[in-house]
């Protein structure tokens, strides 16, 4: 789809429309211009707000608490093209990349469904809808703070990115969030807000009540659930905290 020469092909054998859903490609605009009705890309993020790439992370990332998923015409450039089909839900604390993105998928279908009823009537019955382009964001590749867990910020804020990283049990496009712990790294996998007020110098590490173990950030306390040892150390192993720790970044 990325050759001028595919649209020869679409033309030839009379192609009506062309869909593009969970793609990466750039498609020629040659291709764009070959199906009779149009060619369509489901979006796993409202528009305009959130083009781009990973944008169920940044969403998380960023506090969102509504996302959406976007059927939209497809122009030259990524992500510009006029919505056709959107809807948009709520974001939960429970939610992490993996399950918002499973979420754009299940609310996606129904859209398909609705722009192929379309279709059957013609390219006039499909809606077309001009982004606001004073709201039009787009997400590079780009992993804030490189992937290292800013302890200096808000509890929330290391809550969400470590939700915002976690497509477990698939590789997340992000990786794991990391913490350098003295001279190792390690990978923080699950966090817990634990709402109690702190004064510590962000990444302390201190006991908790309930026997487990908590990181000071610039406002809360916040309950490490799970940590990965360094690659150095044997695969899967469990790193190991103790009170008076610091975990920090580079």
């Amino acid at each position: 789809m990325k050759s001028p020469e595919f649209a020869d092909r679409l033309t030839a054998e009379g192609v009506d429309l062309l869909l593009n859903v969970h793609s990466l490609y750039v498609i020629h605009e040659r291709v764009l211009r070959a199906p009779r009705i149009g060619c369509f890309n489901l979006h796993p993020g409202p528009l305009p707000e959130y083009a781009g790439l990973n944008v169920v992370s940044w969403a998380i990332y960023r506090g969102e608490s509504t996302h959406g998923v976007t059927v939209h015409w497809m122009a030259p450039k990524v992500d510009e093209g006029s919505i056709a089909y959107q809807e948009r839900f709520p974001i939960g604390d429970e939610d992490t990349a993996l399950t918002l993105a499973a979420r754009c998928v299940r609310r996606g279908v129904p859209l398909l469904e609705r722009l192929l009823e379309a279709a059957v009537q013609g390219r006039c019955a499909i809606p077309d809808i001009p982004l606001d382009f004073a709201r039009w964001r787009y997400y590079d590749r780009t992993i804030p703070g490189g992937g290292w867990i800013a302890w200096e910020t808000s509890a929330r804020d290391v809550f969400n990115f470590v939700r915002a990283c976690d497509y477990g049990p698939l590789p997340s496009p992000w990786g794991s969030p990391l913490a350098r712990l003295g001279r190792e790294v390690v990978t923080v996998k699950k966090v817990a807000l634990t709402g109690q007020p702190c004064d510590a110098v962000p990444g302390t590490v201190a006991a908790g009540g309930d026997g487990g173990i908590r990181v000071a950030t610039a406002d809360e306390w916040i309950r490490i659930e799970r940590m990965i040892a360094a690659e150095s150390a044997p695969r899967g192993e469990i790193a190991s905290l103790e009170a008076g720790n610091r975990l920090e970044r580079i």
